[in-house]
């Protein structure tokens, strides 16, 4: 699977996507991870201003009818989901907007039977919106996924949420399928490991006696009434 993020902030993804599982799927060819930087798909500046300020290639600009904040223009967006986006392969491109639709586990799981999924990681006070007409204008789909409910200073870690909760649901990824724990006991399931006695502090915390037992169905009736609670 391939996955295409477009962003202000490149070097922000350096870390995270290129390490542990990330760096193990992509040996596997599992999955295919780019990052782009908006701003290579923007003008230079006009040749009167300063050299260093040529260089420099402007992707915001002030909203219309005023207010605080800059908002990312339409045109380098677009530029970059068509060159980008293979054809193909049908790709689904993703905005990070506070606004957008809840994410979740069934929409992980959705999305990791796309092929290509491009994401715009929205930043300042958001995108022009004309890029959404932009892009079905240019033949693909388009959705606006916010991450939770609450607002972040951008949408680079949105973007890296979607791609690692996509990634757990493709074959492979994870190792053992049975590893995911949306389709084991459900999400919050308390867990133990050695020591099966810890001191600590002069207090004494053990392992439930029931996880020590061996009968397998009493363990799992008590799995799942923990996470009634």
């Amino acid at each position: 699977m391939r996955f295409d993020i477009i962003t202000i902030f490149p070097n922000v993804f350096e870390g995270y996507l290129n390490e542990s599982m990330f760096k193990r799927a992509k040996a596997k060819k599992l999955l295919d991870i780019r990052v782009h930087d908006l701003r290579d798909f923007a003008p230079q500046g006009k040749k009167s201003l300063p050299a260093k300020m040529r260089s420099f290639r402007r992707v915001d600009d002030r909203p219309f009818g005023g207010g605080p904040g800059m908002v990312l223009q339409a045109e380098p967006l677009i530029k970059a989901v068509n060159k980008i986006a293979v054809k193909k392969l049908k790709p689904l491109v993703l905005i990070t907007v506070a606004a957008g639709k809840q994410f979740d586990s069934k929409l992980a799981a959705k999305f990791s039977n796309e092929k290509q999924i491009i994401i715009i990681a929205g930043h300042y006070e958001g995108i022009d919106e004309r890029i959404k007409k932009l892009v079905r204008d240019s033949g693909l789909r388009i959705i606006g996924i916010s991450s939770g409910p609450y607002v972040l200073t951008g949408g680079e870690l949105p973007a890296m949420i979607i791609v690692d909760a996509v990634s757990r649901h493709i074959p492979g990824f994870l190792g053992k399928a049975e590893s995911l724990e949306e389709t084991r006991h459900g999400v919050g399931i308390p867990a133990y490991t050695r020591p099966e006695v810890l001191k600590y502090k002069g207090k004494t915390y053990k392992v439930p006696p029931i996880l020590l037992t061996g009968h397998h169905m009493n363990i799992e009736n008590w799995r799942r009434g923990r996470l009634k609670k």
